[in-house]
């Protein structure tokens, strides 16, 4: 169809009233376009690949007849259309479809992207269990801190009950300056002191809490004849060594 000439007596004639309906008008368009679009796609001229996907889809879809040699054979050979190859019958039935390769790439080119995938799968799934065993081992390493930090916290408490004993036992016996000055707990408002005790505290400092703890009971042991595990004051070495398990809290449990 011709496009209308707006200036024609066609056009100035036909029915422009304000009465019409707007949906038709806009039906009218739009059909328009589409009819004109269908006669585009007619017109337009296929490319070479589009003709040669028609004509093999065509001969694939035809069945084969007596021109063709192969099919023919198995004509003589007892063979009829639609029936299974094979003697017996057990054979396939439809030809073996054809993978038409379309593309620009080499051949391999699929083989070496399918195996660029699985590599890519298999990266991921170890970086998956490699965060899984980063994670596992950060949560032993936050048990092992904590359950340190707990054993470093009783093992202060434990210190500080030794140092009070040790105080109390040695008033009791008039000693009035510890052998260690951190074997007695120091008071919480104390006068400073000279350079000397300064460098004293920086010496006995340097020990650790076990260390501390396990001087201080053995000292009480060997002084007082007391066990600060067993909370007892025994009458010698002797009933001590005889009647105390031992001088740890393990030794005690």
């Amino acid at each position: 169809d011709e496009e209308e000439d707006y200036m024609s007596d066609l056009f100035i004639k036909q029915d422009i009233r304000p009465g019409l309906p707007m949906v038709r008008r806009v039906k009218e368009a739009i059909q328009k376009e589409e009819k004109q679009k269908e006669a585009n796609e007619k017109n337009r001229q296929k490319s070479i690949k589009e003709e040669e996907k028609e004509r093999r889809d065509l001969v694939l879809k035809s069945a084969l007849g007596n021109e063709n040699k192969g099919f023919a054979l198995l004509q003589k050979m007892g063979y009829k259309s639609g029936q299974a190859l094979g003697k017996s019958g057990e054979g396939i039935v439809e030809p073996i479809p054809l993978n038409i390769k379309t593309g620009l790439s080499g051949l391999g080119h699929e083989e070496l992207k399918k195996r660029k995938a699985e590599e890519k799968l298999e990266n991921y799934r170890q970086k998956l269990h490699m965060k899984k065993q980063a994670n596992e081992q950060a949560a032993d390493q936050f048990r092992i801190r904590f359950k340190t930090k707990q054993e470093e916290r009783k093992m202060e408490g434990d210190l500080r009950k030794s140092q009070r004993a040790c105080q109390q036992l040695d008033m009791q016996k008039d000693i009035d300056v510890p052998k260690e000055t951190w074997f007695w707990i120091e008071p919480e408002e104390e006068d400073k002191k000279d350079e000397e005790d300064k460098e004293d505290e920086c010496t006995s400092s340097d020990l650790s809490v076990s260390e501390k703890l396990h001087i201080l009971t053995a000292y009480l042991r060997e002084e007082h004849f007391y066990c600060i595990w067993c909370g007892t004051t025994y009458e010698d070495s002797e009933d001590l060594s005889s009647n105390c398990p031992g001088d740890s809290a393990a030794d005690h449990d």
